[in-house]
């Protein structure tokens, strides 16, 4: 009999019972191995109803305690990190040590956000103005909704939730329906570690869940991580509510390869950063941008030969360096786009299509895959192709090097690899994308600072964690106040002057 993976609301697991069901696959093996409860408008009611709930309670809790609850939360996560890394790679597709990556990077954010006491403090001012006083005080919004994509089905859900509860709000979260295990089981551990019932919800669904959420008059912010139109317009949907979204797209990460670069450290970086996790991470690097016809040449040979030694297996198969992608639609739009490159004139170098593991020939596998001669009016170039696929589009100076991601749609990540300080510096600078990497393949910032791309990658104007995580899931109220001196002046018909 299959699995059914239900919604938890209200510190409990709840079946379905009723709503239409979706397959999750292993992809490994092609496998349906289990089904998930696709909840509507009501069940996005129940859950909300009951963060309104947790909320009456939780946001009273004082800062440093729940602080507390967070790290217990995290330790529990760490208790049980193989179980969830299991879960991730059976239904993601990624491998068991990348799964606890995702994890990992996931818990690091709580723990920042643990330390919300001191960055939720408000300012004061005395003697403003005769006698008055002014402070400003930080105060949760009330009941925020996550949701989430299925690429990192435990880091992003930990994002989303650990900034907003320790700034005090109460969290539905939707994630995606293709791996949905691991944000119950979070949302399980939640309540073990002391919070509420009701503090972080989870609800199942497609489309009509995700209106609901936005819809419903007590969300007070929607966050969202995705596809560009769908970022697009779930931020247009919001927005026009009133409400505060911040909403994630895609991606078209480039890596700028200098002639004077470490070739070995940019080539062990590329071959990391393009095909772990199969591609299929935002901050994949997609494109590289070696500087100079020498220096593409000597790239792309020793890229070919560390491609030789890549090993593409099941999720649990020791020594795998990558697994499949998601979903056999997943596949089939990958292997699209790679033949839409060799159409237009790309040099196919190494080609993934029709890759195979043995005693899984129905998982869902696409080699690693590398172009070179790639230019920018290539649909390969111009389009998140989200799989392990490596553009390689040679640059005839630095000004063109530089040129080429700040004038694309997105603007996730860039990375540059050089040993000159000056290039890195004005690279850094002057190139109009959200997050930078100098010798750093994939720069994805830590916990403290916050992440965020530009350009068709983000929608709104506070990132992703870090102090832009607490400022976007709390308000500000500035409170002036002045007590009896025994002075009296009369009424005052003009505005007060600040001193």
């Amino acid at each position: 009999m299959t699995t059914l993976i239900p919604h938890f609301i209200d510190g409990q697991r709840v079946e379905g019972t009723g709503e239409p069901t979706q397959d999750v696959f292993t992809p490994a093996t092609g496998e349906v191995s289990a089904q998930v409860s696709l909840g509507g408008a009501e069940r996005v009611a129940e859950a909300v109803e009951s963060a309104q709930r947790a909320f009456q309670t939780w946001s009273t809790i004082n800062p440093q305690r729940r602080g507390r609850i967070l790290l217990e939360w995290v330790r529990l996560i760490n208790e049980n990190a193989d179980e969830l890394a299991r879960s991730i790679a059976r239904e993601h597709g990624k491998t068991v040590p990348d799964a606890h990556g995702d994890i990992q990077r996931g818990v690091e954010v709580v723990e920042f956000a643990a330390g919300a006491p001191h960055l939720l403090k408000g300012e004061f001012s005395s003697e403003v103005g005769r006698g008055v006083d002014v402070h400003s005080i930080r105060q949760p919004l009330g009941v925020v909704a996550g949701i989430t994509p299925f690429n990192f089905p435990a880091m992003i859900p930990l994002w989303k939730a650990g900034c907003a509860l320790a700034a005090g709000n109460t969290i539905v979260l939707k994630p995606s329906e293709r791996d949905p295990s691991v944000p119950v089981r979070l949302a399980e551990l939640a309540v073990e570690a002391g919070m509420p019932a009701g503090a972080v919800n989870v609800v199942n669904g497609g489309k009509d869940a995700v209106d609901a959420l936005i819809e419903h008059e007590a969300v007070q912010a929607v966050a969202f991580v995705g596809s560009t139109p769908i970022a697009q317009s779930i931020y247009a949907h919001a927005t026009s509510l009133g409400k505060r979204a911040q909403c994630f797209g895609g991606a078209k990460n480039h890596l700028v390869i200098m002639p004077d670069a470490d070739l070995d450290q940019a080539a062990d970086g590329l071959i990391g950063a393009a095909f772990g996790s199969a591609g299929e991470r935002c901050m994949a690097i997609s494109v590289a941008v070696p500087v100079g016809e020498e220096t593409a040449d000597k790239l792309v040979a020793k890229l070919q030969e560390r491609m030789k030694d890549l090993t593409m297996g099941a999720s649990d198969q020791e020594g795998a360096d990558f697994g499949p992608v998601v979903t056999a639609q997943a596949k089939e739009r990958i292997e699209g786009l790679i033949q839409a490159g060799v159409d237009e004139g790309a040099d196919l170098l190494v080609d993934g299509r029709g890759a195979t593991v043995e005693g899984h020939e129905n998982g869902f596998y696409v080699g690693a895959t590398l172009f070179d001669r790639v230019t920018a009016d290539m649909r390969i170039y111009k389009e998140e192709i989200f799989g392990p696929v490596l553009c390689v589009l040679r640059a005839k100076d630095y000004e063109e090097a530089l040129r080429l991601p700040s004038e694309h749609e997105f603007g996730n990540g860039v990375s540059i690899f050089t040993r000159d300080g000056d290039t890195a510096r004005d690279f850094s600078t002057r190139v109009n994308v959200g997050m930078v990497g100098v010798n750093v393949p994939i720069p994805v910032p830590i916990a403290y600072y916050s992440f965020g791309g530009w350009k068709a990658s983000g929608f709104g104007d506070l990132n992703q964690y870090g102090t832009d995580g607490l400022k976007f899931y709390t308000k500000t109220k500035t409170v002036t106040t002045r007590w009896p001196s025994g002075i009296r002046s009369g009424a005052s018909f003009v505005m007060p002057e600040g001193s």
